[in-house]
């Protein structure tokens, strides 16, 4: 018995939680669910995560007829810490700019965008326009330099004792005396390992330090140099009544400022983080797992928001990681790592999102680049096929739903969706070419022939990037252009018989249904068994033996792409040719 949507879907479950909990908070008001990201680099696809989890529960809300605001807060304003590998247009000299903000990082050579920060953001923009999210975008250069979190600096300055006494509950001890670390030991450390730091720097600045601790005491406020633009000060002291504050950076530079007057810094993470919850309302909020250890982000900033900022903390799941077929755990300080972006130049927007609508945010996944995405493909079309004859469970329909579709109506579509592995196997043998192309996918249903590629685009189209961007060159399928005289020469009696009765059937099994018939059927009959005979394991044997005969003379290798969609891109004429008839 089919369990209800209730019991099963994630999304609904959360939607109903948020609900309640913005009635009880914010009656009458918008539902505010919040992402964050930070254009340190390419921000890949399990960042995509941080998005899509409080997007996919915003949409069910707002099918329930709820205001919602999807809050991205791009985290522009933090400190670039490292060069990332392999970033075209980016070289060491970019090393200089380390610990200034990212909007005061120039963008790689040849970017159209002002900064670093614009460079990076403007991919996943479009990504996510895409992939159907609505949002607002939060600019947190433009929110500190702007003043707009002024009052709740000033506000976390005064707290800074109540806010060091939270921090400190959980500061990692002196081993050799048992005591809390000094302060300048607690700047030092790296509270995370290198995993967990690789992956927050994608997804906010999760290993920042704390604060910092000169003479003066403990601060969460972290001012960038008026000199070097850069991060690599400390602040030396703070009077609560005129607001002045002396910092001095490793420069050399030192100066008086006025805080109250002074919009160049910004508080430190553990502290910004809780700051803007209450600042901004959130209801709904995820975070990534190096968040969501003892002593982290999220658990210290949900005793900050609640003593310090009089808030509350978000509803707030933990996501787990995304990874790739084929690749190891993501990371944004590795080159080479899949954006959303290189997803949609191979796959359609509705399957991205069902990937991530279909797992509940602890559960990890992988999106393929390999051959896998084939097998994705096919387990996407049954899902359809179940939908369209009401035989789909619950939990199915309601993941397939948000995948099609999002509150504001339906994203785009192939008309026409024949098999992913079918059209890649076709585009790979035609290496492109519109008429070939046509001419075989009409074949493959004479009974329905295909009038225009426009019927099955996009899927062709990412099927065809796929096999351009992602199939090593050795493993192209290469049709031979003249027999190989040496093998079919080299035949036995057997051999030579097996090819005659598969030329002998071309001409009226002309379909992928007919030659997937036929080419299974040979051996069955070579074997004196009727065509329809189950396979047995002898038979597989022969089967694969035939399989691999028909390979070597077509592409001159043991394996490719399935034999029937081979044989119709290669078409009648030429198989005759390269079989020897």
């Amino acid at each position: 018995m089919a369990q209800s949507s209730t019991e099963t879907d994630w999304v609904s479950r959360f939607a109903d939680e948020v609900i309640a909990e913005s009635e009880r908070r914010a009656p009458g008001k918008p539902v505010v669910v919040a992402s964050g990201l930070s254009p340190s680099g390419p921000i890949h696809l399990g960042n995509l995560r941080e998005v899509m989890t409080p997007h996919l529960v915003a949409d069910e809300v707002r099918r329930r007829g709820h205001e919602v605001r999807h809050l991205i807060s791009w985290d522009d304003y933090d400190r670039y810490r490292k060069v990332p590998a392999g970033v075209p247009g980016v070289d060491d000299s970019w090393a200089e700019h380390i610990g200034k903000p990212l909007t005061s990082v120039p963008a790689p050579a040849g970017s159209p965008h002002a900064n670093w920060a614009e460079h990076f953001k403007a991919a996943m923009v479009a990504s996510l326009a895409e992939l159907g999210v609505e949002f607002d975008g939060i600019s947190q250069t433009e929110q500190y330099t702007g003043g707009a979190y002024r009052a709740q600096i000033l506000h976390a300055m005064r707290n800074r004792a109540r806010i060091d006494a939270i921090l400190d509950r959980y500061r990692t001890k002196d081993k050799a005396t048992g005591q809390p670390k000094g302060k300048a030991q607690q700047k030092q450390q790296k509270p995370v390992d290198e995993a967990e730091l690789e992956a927050a720097e994608g997804s906010g600045a999760a290993s920042e330090d704390d604060g910092s601790g000169g003479a003066g005491g403990y601060y969460p406020y972290k001012p960038y140099c008026g000199r070097c633009e850069r991060d690599l000060t400390t602040v030396t002291s703070y009077d609560d009544e005129t607001t002045e504050m002396a910092y001095g950076c490793v420069c050399g530079f030192s100066e008086t400022v006025r805080l109250e007057e002074f919009d160049r810094g910004k508080l430190v993470w553990k502290v910004d983080w809780p700051m803007r919850w209450a600042y901004e309302g959130v209801i709904f909020e995820p975070s990534g797992v190096d968040h969501s250890s003892p002593g982290s982000s999220f658990v210290v900033g949900g005793q900050i928001v609640r003593e310090v900022f009089d808030g509350v903390q978000p509803i707030g799941p933990m996501y787990a990681f995304v990874g790739i077929s084929g690749m190891a755990k993501m990371s944004s300080s590795k080159g080479g790592v899949p954006t959303p972006a290189d997803a949609l130049k191979i796959m359609e927007a509705p399957l991205l999102r069902w990937l991530y609508a279909r797992r509940k945010p602890n559960q990890a996944f992988k999106i393929a680049f390999d051959q896998e995405i084939q097998r994705l493909y096919d387990e996407w079309d049954k899902l359809e096929a179940k939908v369209a004859d009401g035989t789909v469970l619950p939990a199915d329909a309601a993941a397939h739903s948000r995948a099609v579709r999002t509150a504001a109506g339906e994203l785009p579509r192939t008309p026409r969706p024949m098999p992913y592995r079918t059209l890649a196997s076709v585009v790979d043998v035609t290496a492109g070419h519109d008429e070939q192309t046509l001419r075989i996918l009409s074949e493959l249903d004479p009974a329905n022939p295909l009038s225009s590629l426009d019927e099955v685009r996009p899927r062709l189209d990412r099927a065809e990037n796929w096999i351009t961007t992602q199939v090593p060159a050795e493993a192209r399928t290469i049709v031979r252009d003249e027999p190989d005289t040496e093998l079919l020469g080299s035949l036995d009696e057997e051999g030579r018989e097996s090819l005659r009765l598969l030329l002998e059937g071309l001409d009226s099994h002309w379909s992928l249904d007919g030659l997937t018939t036929l080419v299974y059927g040979v051996p069955k009959v070579m074997a004196g068994l009727e065509p329809e005979a189950k396979p047995t394991p002898e038979l597989k044997v022969a089967q694969r033996d035939f399989f691999v005969l028909l390979y070597r003379l077509l592409v001159s290798r043991d394996t490719g792409p399935r034999l029937p969609t081979l044989l119709l891109a290669v078409g009648a004429d030429r198989v005759r040719k390269l079989l020897g008839a």
